[in-house]
């Protein structure tokens, strides 16, 4: 697969062991300072040199490479940058600086059931999922059995959706997009689907991706990054402060909250 490119800049990267490259990573947000109520006022603020907005920096010149088959912990406070970078990442959001290149089919697991109708029963949304993953009939037809058994809710299949607990919705949302088998995943906080039971399940499905394919966990449990991760990384006020041992790396994020 050709590798994909995201950013302004012109560096031209060659490197066949890495899987994710990204190089001086910008990104703001320009938030509303207040409301015009009127043409007349939003003439009247410019006049006065009232923007009416603020520029809030999110990502500030990140530098980084995975290698293909790591699995690399993303950790830091909330509003630290790093579910930002999970979305730029993914093409959710376009860096304002900087380049981003990808060698190999990316699959995003961050807002899990996006696509999902309530009026429609499970069985209806599990092929509407599964087409907008881009699967086909045949191979949603292949794959349906299984799916509703990994989710353990085969007795609610002809329910509508909307009478399905929050807990049920993500774990179906989890068993489709785990059938779509990327060169690289980006998981956001996904090891926390549905209950004790169905986490462990979760758990030994990502144990046997190991070493098979690369994948970033951007999550606030240290112990899923000692456990899982062969790296990880600390980002604070959008800057890696820390990049190496995930040991380390938690340790270094405790003393955070001390």
């Amino acid at each position: 697969m050709a590798k994909r490119k995201i950013g302004t800049r012109k560096e031209v990267f060659t490197n066949n062991d890495i899987a994710i490259h990204v190089a001086h990573l910008h990104k703001s947000f320009r938030l509303p300072t207040e409301r015009s109520m009127s043409l007349k006022q939003t003439i009247f603020n410019r006049l006065r040199g009232v923007k009416g907005f603020k520029d809030q920096k999110v990502l500030s010149g990140l530098d980084f490479d995975i290698k293909k088959g790591e699995f690399v912990g993303i950790v830091g406070r909330n509003g630290s940058g790093k579910s930002t970078l999970l979305k730029t990442l993914a093409g959710i959001y376009y860096p304002e600086k900087g380049e981003i290149v990808i060698d190999g089919n990316l699959i995003p697991f961050i807002e899990l059931g996006v696509g999902f109708n309530p009026e429609l029963t499970g069985r209806e949304n599990v092929y509407l999922n599964g087409a907008l993953l881009g699967f086909s009939r045949k191979e949603m037809d292949a794959m349906y059995q299984e799916i509703w058994q990994f989710a353990e809710l085969e007795q609610f299949q002809d329910q509508k959706l909307k009478n399905y607990s929050s807990g049920m919705q993500v774990r179906l949302a989890f068993s489709i997009a785990i059938r779509a088998k990327g060169d690289i995943l980006l998981l956001d906080e996904v090891l926390a689907v549905g209950d004790a039971a169905f986490q462990k399940k979760c758990e030994e499905y990502f144990k046997s991706l190991h070493g098979n394919q690369t994948v970033i966990l951007v999550t606030h449990s240290m112990e899923n990054i000692t456990r899982f991760c062969d790296r990880a990384i600390l980002i604070e006020n959008g800057k890696i402060t820390l990049d190496g041992d995930p040991k380390t790396v938690a340790k270094a994020y405790k003393n955070l909250w001390s």
